[in-house]
């Protein structure tokens, strides 16, 4: 087995910088929740971690690129290889392990199935989401998977998704609003002030986000190349205008520009640019950015005219984001590799790669969204999905948990609480008569 070294390491550390994104997912999240919720709302990502990373290994990587021939395998992916049996033998292109191509591969899943988490922020049992992980990657993200990157379908009508615009944010944004519809509204929405309890921990989150998506979209072109390059500056390029064009926004909509808007921008830019980011020259990115973060900063907003509880904005942002990045391909890639792929419509006057970039995110929002709904249903009518008013005032950190996340103050055996400094003992306290 031949190989290079250099492409090597640069595809292990982007398969650290990918899995990094996932706790960083659990920060931005967990901020943006009330502070009664925010241990369960960063378990849901470490739990997904676990779950699917033993789906993986038993099944998924098989499931997800396994070329075998066959039209059923076009669709559900094979089985012929089960698990990882033969990977570590194998080289990917000559150049790296399988085996580290599979690690790879492994953190997207993982992260697509934890996205999905913040649209049923604070009312979700946490057994049932451990269930839900499992079937939801078997049946859904495994399957698109291969559609659009293991040689389905998808694969080959010419597709472009060069990081996940498809495959991960139109895929969990579908899955989210699903099962925000199955969950129903959170107690008090729209009537109770649901603001982010930290919003230090949202940034902090975006800051690993964004460090993380380097290895996302460039280490997605699996070698350490020109094109490699060239989607890391698409990706900053991108993020950085998103978040100012959503800064913009909020100003003049609403005369200020905040902390929230600035992360949120920058995640739709970093969503948009996934599925274009080694297909596009820079000014495209720059475009991709600007239209990402003004339309998102509006589509958050959807969920207050139709009526869903979106907790923390998947569908505004990923959903809508991935598709706002997956479209303008049609128009501006101009960088395609694979066979069946064409540049956008600005450079040939052909409409025919514009119409696959529609039909992708067509197909997976609706299959993403059609499985998750029913995956939702089963799962709510045999074990429950959520979880009692009782609890979900109270705070599920403490009925799910027995945990809080902040202890602000310690409780000492005189019975007297401190928030600040040491406790006073009680007899001090008392006033001579």
């Amino acid at each position: 087995m031949k190989i290079d070294s250099g492409s090597t390491a640069w595809m292990l550390v982007s398969t650290a910088l990918v899995l990094l994104m996932t706790p960083g997912l659990a920060f931005f999240y967990g901020g943006m929740t009330r502070a009664k919720s925010v241990l369960n709302m960063m378990m849901m990502s470490f739990v997904a971690i676990i779950t699917v990373t033993i789906a993986w290994v038993a099944y998924g990587y098989s499931l997800a690129f396994d070329a075998s021939d066959g039209f059923l395998n076009k669709f559900v992916g094979g089985l012929d290889n089960i698990g990882l049996m033969g990977v570590n033998e194998a080289a990917y292109n000559d150049t790296f392990p399988m085996m580290v191509f599979s690690a790879f591969q492994l953190t997207f899943a993982i992260i697509t199935v934890a996205l999905i988490s913040g649209a049923i922020a604070d009312r979700a049992k946490f057994g049932a989401w451990v269930v839900f992980t499992v079937v939801w990657a078997t049946l859904v993200y495994f399957p698109v998977a291969h559609w659009v990157w293991g040689g389905g379908w998808l694969t080959e009508l010419g597709i472009e998704d060069f990081a996940g615009g498809t495959v991960v944010h139109i895929n969990a944004g579908a899955a989210a609003l699903a099962l925000a519809l199955v969950l129903g509204k959170r107690s008090g929405w729209r009537k109770e002030p649901m603001r982010p309890h930290n919003l230090t921990l949202v940034l902090l989150g975006t800051g690993l986000l964004w460090f993380g998506w380097f290895g996302f979209n460039a280490g997605s072109e699996l070698a350490a190349d020109a094109t490699a390059g060239l989607a890391f500056m698409n990706t900053q390029v991108a993020t950085a205008i998103a978040a100012g064009a959503w800064l913009v926004v909020e100003k003049f909509r609403d005369g200020h520009a905040t902390t929230l808007g600035a992360a949120s921008g920058a995640v739709a830019g970093l969503v948009a640019i996934t599925p274009a980011c080694g297909f596009v020259d820079v000014w495209a990115a720059a475009l991709i950015g600007l239209l990402a973060g003004a339309i998102c900063a509006y589509a958050v907003g959807l969920k207050y005219k139709f009526g869903f509880d979106d907790s923390l904005d998947v569908v505004g942002v990923h959903l809508v984001g991935g598709v706002i990045g997956a479209v303008a391909l049609g128009f501006v890639a101009k960088y395609p590799f694979l066979d069946g792929q064409e540049e956008g419509l600005i450079y040939t006057g052909s409409f025919r790669q514009l119409g696959l970039q529609v039909l992708g995110p067509v197909v997976v929002g609706l299959y993403s969204f059609i499985l998750t709904y029913v995956i939702g249903k089963v799962i709510d009518k045999t074990m429950g999905f959520r979880i009692t008013q009782e609890d979900e005032v109270t705070g599920i950190d403490i009925t799910t948990h027995a945990e809080t996340g902040y202890d602000l103050g310690t409780i000492h055996s005189s019975g007297v609480s401190s928030l600040n400094g040491p406790a006073v003992p009680a007899e001090a306290k008392k006033v001579d008569a």
